[in-house]
């Protein structure tokens, strides 16, 4: 069955196109060659709907195994094709950890049969403790490339330095959400005016800048590949920069969700609002565009942390971190594009987040497929999340995905 998405306007890394015709023959999207349908192929509707390659994010969390209630491998598949994306990289902070063949094979047998193409990040450390290294080489074998602590800081400097030597041994892959723990200790949010003036202890610049400094001089010295996550301030966006002008092999990205609030935005105790890096001010969000505009970050990702309710319902400074950022990261998207402009914003949900993982592949075999225009309100009907830790729940968001193609297979949402 060949797929015709008619009067669809493709977003590129360099420009929007003009409406045109696309055919899907359920392996790869062409442009088509004639205006005319054929009488086999199933007509869709674009008029008003902007596409790209499909969208890949690096960084969501499913709870299974082992905390079902915060989100399934199931539902996680349900919140990534709402929020538009093709594939996605798993954290591996599960109960147990996804840190041996065991759980790594039970994540593979359940995503096997999903929408999106899941990528595992297996743990370093085993169970986080910065101590005992898992065996990469063996979770290798077993089709794992990428490593990390995932929302854990791989902050023990030999453990950093050992993993990044190993993972040179299959062109393996280090992400790391780099912080001091020391240094970020006890803290609920950015240090600044507005912690002090709500009486909670801040996180300061320092704490990440440190971090990703003695990261990056580990990595002049082993070699290997860095990728760091969820970078947030101006300091350590500086860092990468001058690292990227070295040739070191470093990549970044950013939550999307860093570029549409601020610190200020807790005055009202939010708890939705606490995420980890924290919210940071008007001048690290500066530089956070320019880092996307010049190419330090290579990435935009969703930072996907849901929370069940009971554990986002209490005191500021006893609710855990974490954003429920796949729901409504269209309407970000689109919120942003005003701003950012669509070309730059699909790089770093397309090209961006490939080179990362590693992949060339040209053919275009996925798609998304989105309307900048339509209205709908983010509740328990439209959710697609277990989690309702979404600073717009219960309000109206602009921008929804509408189709998707990922390895031969096609979801029309919402149509």
């Amino acid at each position: 069955m060949t797929v015709r998405f008619q009067s669809l306007k493709i977003i590129t890394e360099k420009e929007l196109l003009p409406p045109a015709d696309y055919l899907f023959d359920g392996h790869k999207l062409t442009k088509a060659s004639t205006a005319a349908a054929a009488d086999q192929e199933v007509r869709v509707d674009c008029s008003g709907l902007l596409g790209s390659r499909g969208w890949t994010d690096l960084r969501c969390f499913s709870g299974e195994p082992g905390q079902e209630y915060r989100e399934t491998l199931e539902t996680l598949a349900l919140a990534l094709i709402q929020g538009g994306m093709t594939e996605a990289v798993l954290l591996p902070n599960t109960q147990p950890p996804l840190q041996s063949k065991n759980e790594v094979a039970y994540v593979q047998s359940r995503t096997a049969g999903l929408f999106p193409t899941f990528h595992i990040q297996a743990a370093v450390t085993k169970n986080f403790m910065g101590e005992e290294l898992t065996e990469m080489l063996d979770l290798n074998h077993h089709g794992v490339r990428i490593f990390g602590e995932g929302m854990e800081p791989l902050a023990h400097s030999d453990r950093m330095m050992k993993a990044l030597q190993y993972l040179q041994k299959f062109d393996g892959v280090l992400f790391d959400q780099s912080v001091d723990p020391m240094l970020a200790l006890f803290g609920h949010m950015h240090e600044g005016l507005a912690s002090t003036r709500l009486g909670l202890k801040g996180i300061p610049d320092l704490a990440e800048e440190v971090a990703i400094q003695k990261n990056l001089e580990i990595l002049r010295y082993t070699g290997g590949r860095l990728h760091i996550q969820t970078v947030s301030t101006r300091g350590a966006l500086e860092q990468i920069r001058k690292a990227k002008k070295e040739g070191l092999a470093v990549t970044a990205d950013v939550s999307i969700y860093q570029l549409l609030f601020f610190d200020k935005d807790l005055r009202e105790f939010d708890t939705r609002l606490k995420v980890m890096p924290p919210f940071r001010g008007d001048s690290q969000r500066e530089a956070l565009i320019e880092g996307l505009k010049d190419g330090t970050i290579d990435a935009l990702v969703s930072n996907h942390v849901p929370q069940d309710t009971d554990a986002k319902n209490r005191e500021f400074d006893l609710a855990p971190f974490g954003m429920s950022g796949l729901p409504a990261f269209v309407p970000a998207v689109v919120t942003l594009a005003d701003e950012l402009g669509y070309p730059l914003l699909v790089s770093k949900l397309t090209s961006g987040p490939r080179r990362v993982l590693g992949q060339t592949e040209d053919d275009w075999t996925s798609l998304t497929v989105f309307d900048p225009e339509e209205v709908w309100e983010l509740n328990e009907a439209t959710n697609a999340s277990l989690a309702e830790n979404s600073p717009y729940w219960g309000q109206s968001v602009k921008g929804r995905v509408k189709y998707l193609i990922n390895r031969g297979k096609m979801e029309g949402l919402y149509v």
